[in-house]
């Protein structure tokens, strides 16, 4: 997993609510259980029916980060939803709400979700819709969000702030105790109980 500690970018601002994994990545384009090709598709049917979405506008194309409204990553549980967002490009999306299951995939593939008040959001939304050259710092480290000229705080997991910094997933972190895990079985265990 790629670590994350800082990302200045412009914005994508996806102007919103209950945006579903179906949406992200339509069920059509789920053909394979591998980790590859979803980027591509990423929005596919918004993008094919709404030619004037955010994402068929040259201006928002080098944004890695997105910004939704409310509810983003409802709907089913499926993991491709992360794995096409990534794959787009993306790093980092802010909302004010996020779909449970959405949310743990996400971070247990290295797709840093952040959850901020709305009013907060909708204001960004429309600086970012009025200019697309803005650009956002995210520092995952001291947990703040920088743009336009403000600076906001953001809490995150521990864990999951952990294994971020250091690129690590589940399996990762467990593997990098190894030996704290070793000691402890050696420790506690006695053989022909």
């Amino acid at each position: 997993m790629k670590q994350f500690t800082t990302l200045t970018s412009p914005l994508v601002p996806l102007n919103l609510d209950n945006v579903d994994t179906d949406m992200i990545i339509p069920a059509g384009h789920l053909r394979s259980t591998s980790k590859t090709g979803y980027g591509e598709h990423l929005f596919s049917e918004l993008k094919r029916l709404y030619p004037d979405f955010i994402l068929n506008n040259p201006s928002y194309q080098a944004g890695k980060i997105l910004l939704s409204k409310d509810n983003f990553g409802c709907g089913s549980s499926r993991e491709h939803a992360a794995w096409a967002l990534l794959q787009a490009g993306f790093e980092v999306v802010i909302c004010s709400s996020f779909g449970d299951i959405f949310f743990n995939n996400s971070a247990k593939n290295g797709l840093l979700l952040i959850q901020l008040p709305l009013a907060i959001i909708e204001k960004w939304l429309a600086l970012s819709l009025a200019d697309s050259t803005l650009e956002m710092t995210v520092d995952l480290t001291n947990e703040t969000i920088s743009f336009a000229g403000e600076t906001v705080k953001f809490s995150y997991d521990s864990f999951r702030k952990h294994c971020l910094l250091n690129g690590q997933d589940d399996l990762d972190f467990l593997l990098s105790n190894a030996k704290e895990i070793h000691a402890y079985e050696q420790k506690n265990s006695r053989i022909g109980r």
